[in-house]
């Protein structure tokens, strides 16, 4: 540790167990692990984001956040790293590195970095190379579905040398999480394989279900869509995922970019998870521009789909389909 770190919260001596836990990134997931580990009684729980600097537009809007999760926002990365016995890293999975990187200069050695990032198994063993260089203990995690309706008990592979270790006091926390190998790159790049589905579904069912919207067929093709899986229920996914992807489309369209990495580190072409990404990007480019400012996050999908066309007539100067 730097001498002119300022410790965030912090008392002196070593810690003798996970007690004090920084989350790094107070995003949704970073958010809503916050209020979940408030309720555990640690002896301290801070948080720092890049839009906690000062003069950042969003900056109290940020330390709100961290106070009603019961959180305290730290005054930088340094005061993060000083208070902390394990960082929680939550950002997104183009800053996984830098974030290490920028943490490396002032982590106290024995410090736990749980790396909840969406990023390709090179990246996490970059993160891990550079954590570990600094003296702390780097785990990669993988999330492995939506967080917000499970939140702190969403299903995570953990993975890396430290991660059996660190597993009893996850899991104290009502985490559930599961050891993937005591390999690095293990658990991500499960969940990597995994997004081309998940996140090629979404992609699918916005670029699907408006086209159809715009010809009239969708109740036709919904029903096709029935008949050959009748286990989904193909009307209501399809709001949730528009909603999804609408609020968190760029995030999404970064997870694809590192997908489509480890596609390419196996040596094959990623077409369709550089194909996901891009319409990621649009639809949270439509977003950026208040295409869905008057669609309730809560719509059914027609809604979201009818805000694309509406904006896609007027782009091209034109009054129907």
């Amino acid at each position: 540790m730097k001498a002119t770190a300022a410790r965030c919260g912090a008392d002196d001596g070593a810690p003798g167990s996970v007690q004090r836990v920084g989350l790094l990134g107070l995003g949704e997931v970073g958010t809503i692990f916050a209020r979940a580990l408030a309720q555990h009684g640690l002896t301290w729980l801070g948080g720092w984001d890049v839009k906690l600097a000062p003069g950042h537009p969003e900056q109290a809007e940020v330390r709100a956040r961290a106070r009603e999760a019961g959180a305290e926002a730290c005054a930088d990365m340094a005061a993060l790293c000083a208070g902390a016995d394990l960082i929680i890293c939550a950002v997104t999975a183009a800053n996984a590195v830098p974030a290490a990187r920028q943490a490396a200069a002032h982590l106290r050695p024995g410090t736990w970095w749980l790396d909840l990032n969406s990023a390709s198994p090179a990246a996490k063993q970059e993160a891990a190379a550079i954590i570990e260089a600094a003296g702390g203990r780097y785990v990669e995690a993988a999330v492995m579905t939506s967080v917000p309706p499970y939140g702190i008990r969403v299903p995570m592979l953990v993975g890396g040398p430290h991660a059996a270790a660190l597993l009893p006091a996850l899991r104290a926390w009502g985490m559930q999480v599961e050891l993937a190998s005591a390999r690095l790159g293990v658990a991500s790049a499960t969940k990597m394989c995994r997004s081309i589905m998940i996140k090629g579904l979404e992609a699918l069912v916005i670029e699907s279900y408006t086209a159809a919207r715009h010809y009239g067929v969708e109740d036709a093709m919904l029903a096709t869509l029935r008949e050959t899986f009748p286990g989904v229920d193909w009307e209501g996914q399809g709001g949730y995922f528009f909603q999804r992807v609408a609020q968190h489309g760029r995030r999404r369209a970064e997870e694809m970019r590192e997908v489509a990495r480890t596609v390419r580190e196996a040596g094959l072409a990623p077409l369709l998870a550089e194909a996901i990404a891009r319409k990621d990007d649009e639809v949270a480019d439509a977003r950026a521009a208040g295409v869905f400012n008057a669609v309730d996050p809560r719509a059914p999908w027609r809604a979201w789909a009818d805000a694309l066309l509406a904006a896609r007539r007027s782009a091209d100067g034109t009054a129907g389909g």
